[in-house]
């Protein structure tokens, strides 16, 4: 199931997201992933489960296209953390 539309955040927004990584995603999709957001000056946290891997992004979003991060193999989902204002 796909997230419902992702709203673009405006420039300079900083907001969060998680990247849900698919049940066979391997080590080198995930490592793509991290590289594509350190590459976006992003921060991140990984969370493994039992059977799938998590990761909460924080920092300046704007310039990720939700679409590029969902073309990287092995990348299941993207939400956006709504904003508590």
């Amino acid at each position: 199931m796909k997230a419902a539309a992702w709203n673009e955040p405006t420039p300079r927004e900083i907001c969060e997201m998680l990247v849900i990584m698919k049940r066979n995603a391997t080590e080198a999709n995930l490592e793509q992933v991290k590289q594509f957001l350190v590459e976006h000056d992003c921060d991140f946290h990984q969370s493994t489960g039992a059977d799938r891997i998590i990761i909460g992004v924080v920092g300046d979003t704007s310039n990720i296209a939700p679409t590029t991060l969902l073309q990287i193999p092995g990348v299941l989902d993207i939400y956006k953390i709504p904003d508590e204002d």
